[in-house]
């Protein structure tokens, strides 16, 4: 678009901004970083986050109050992927869970051993999530994601009701996708 300073066809209050996170270091990224091969391991799958994660979730979580972003935000949008889930839940969650018939966590206690609270899912934007938002298919378990009922008693309040399959049938053992398909699944 022209960056002149005529008049815009979309004025800015009629406008969205589309803000992208990245998940934390997961325990595949550590390995992976020194030996590619390492991504291979089905000791990942579904990789979760390390104690470094966890703290940059922490720190983001501090910049998006602190900078009065977290007001601004009306909807998360997730992969279905236990790290950009502890990721989306950790930076965007409710304070302070206290266990009450009427409020259902975004995750729970100590989700996939995490050594975590639980993540209020008052006062947050509604978190969803989606198949298709994921980075890459295919060959490394670390791509893969559990059974959305896994997901749905470790998050419960996140919405999971566009994915249609509660097993990952979009990931082969054998077969990974190139960058071209990536782009088309975009």
């Amino acid at each position: 678009m022209d960056s002149g300073a005529g008049p815009s066809l979309f004025p800015l209050h009629r406008c969205k901004t589309i803000h992208l996170v990245r998940h934390g270091q997961g325990i595949h990224n550590v390995d992976g970083e020194k030996s590619y091969k390492s991504y291979m391991n089905p000791e990942y799958f579904d990789a979760q986050l390390t104690p470094l994660g966890w703290q940059q979730v922490d720190n983001l979580r501090k910049h998006v109050r602190s900078s009065g972003l977290y007001k601004k935000i009306d909807l998360v949008i997730t992969s279905p992927l236990l790290r950009t889930m502890q990721t989306a839940v950790g930076v965007f969650g409710g304070e302070g869970y206290t266990d009450r018939f009427d409020v259902v966590p975004l995750m729970v206690a100590n989700a996939a051993d995490s050594g975590r609270a639980a993540i209020s899912s008052l006062d947050c934007p509604p978190l969803i999530a989606l198949e298709l938002c994921r980075e890459h298919l295919g060959v490394h378990p670390c791509d893969k994601r559990r059974s959305i009922s896994d997901y749905q008693f470790l998050f419960p309040a996140i919405d999971f009701s566009l994915i249609e399959s509660d097993e990952d049938i979009l990931w082969k053992a054998n077969v990974r996708e190139t960058k071209e398909e990536v782009a088309a699944r975009d």
